[in-house]
């Protein structure tokens, strides 16, 4: 069938009609995304925004309306989605204006050009991996952070709690607001400080009690005993991979203690002050050789110091063990544990994981 001319000449009228609707409607959003996107006013009066941690872009728009930054939530989000930047908006507290455009303050937010960061310090992290994360938010030099917090001429002001000559063990995890102008020693203070308030004043009751019964130490000897308990909170941090098996792993460490066995506790090993990041994924035999202090393996007792930073849930089941009279542990493949009693069970234990492997 041919199509004739008149036809022809209707299907060329309606696409042009079509184009100029979409030519005009592509003017239209072109406009109302500029118009959108001009500053709410003149006025460079500083306004100061905070940018939660895990604040989606829709938050962040809400935020930003309300404190009169932005003409349209719907303008800002459409510009975020088609500039790719939704997923890239990163926390912090901003100063903004009412003089800045939408493209300067998504521009401000992706590159976390903040006056304060957002920083979370996980459980378990060594001074080491501490520093390399203040490192990458820009917080603190890690040689400046690293010197304060290994050095013995560390001035501890107002600070009393801190047995030992470094910090590892008393800088608590958790997440911190810091100032871009805070130093490093700043920003170890207020670490300390949140150290005291959620540890010390929460537990100083079950810690002195703790101290008396497995150490023999009274109010005059509170530092070593508490020093002792974040020794063990820290190994229990390291060796952990589950929430269930800390408590029990505390228990195998007191219950050897006791007995007067060397801990053999994998994760101290390689342990080097200052220097220690992650553990180390396989431990050899000629690791054991090691003659670190820290090597349970090689020195009977406590290593001196702990050997990470320990969160609230390890220092707890440092206080309360499971009530159970193992003496070993292994791990399996889930990153559970299977405990045992004696070292008959606990080596069939490892035969019977490794045969499981082995399928």
């Amino acid at each position: 069938m041919n199509i004739g001319d008149q036809d022809l000449k209707g299907i060329i009228a309606r696409t042009k009609g079509y184009i100029v609707l979409l030519l005009a409607g592509l003017v239209i959003v072109t406009w109302a995304l500029a118009l959108g996107s001009r500053p709410v006013s003149g006025d460079k009066t500083p306004v100061r925004v905070m940018i939660t941690e895990g604040a989606s872009a829709r938050v962040i728009t809400e935020t930003l309306y309300e404190n009169r930054l932005i003409r349209s939530p719907l303008v800002f989000l459409l510009t975020c989605t088609m500039g790719g930047s939704s997923g890239r908006l990163k926390p912090g507290v901003y100063e903004f204006s009412q003089a800045m455009n939408v493209p300067e303050i998504i521009r401000s937010l992706v590159e976390g050009d903040t006056l304060e960061s957002w920083v979370t310090i996980p459980e378990g992290k060594t001074l080491r991996e501490m520093a390399d994360i203040l490192q990458a938010k820009q917080l603190a030099d890690p040689n400046a952070f690293l010197a304060l917090t290994i050095d013995s001429s560390y001035g501890l002001r107002g600070t009393t709690f801190v047995y030992g000559d470094n910090l590892e063990g008393y800088l608590f995890p958790d997440t911190y607001l810091i100032e871009r102008a805070k130093t490093a020693d700043e920003i170890v203070e207020m670490m300390l400080a949140t150290f005291a308030r959620k540890v010390l004043q929460r537990n100083r009751a079950e810690i002195e009690q703790v101290i008396a019964k497995r150490f023999g130490l009274g109010e005059d000897g509170f530092d070593e005993g508490l020093h002792k308990i974040l020794v063990i909170a820290s190994l229990v941090e390291r060796e952990a991979r589950i929430p269930a098996d800390r408590p029990k792993i505390a228990a195998v460490i007191w219950n050897r203690l006791a007995k007067n066995m060397k801990l053999e506790v994998d994760a101290t090993v390689t342990y080097s002050l200052g220097k220690s990041r992650a553990n180390k994924a396989k431990v050899y035999y000629k690791d054991l050789a090691n003659d670190s202090p820290y090597n349970t393996y090689a020195h009977a007792g406590l290593p001196p110091a702990p050997i990470c930073n320990p969160g609230l849930a390890s220092i707890e089941a440092a206080l309360e063990p499971a009530a159970i009279d193992a003496l070993y542990y292994v791990a399996k493949k889930d990153g559970s544990h299977v405990f045992s009693k004696t070292l008959t069970e606990h080596n069939a234990a490892k035969q019977s994981i490794k045969n499981a492997g082995d399928r």
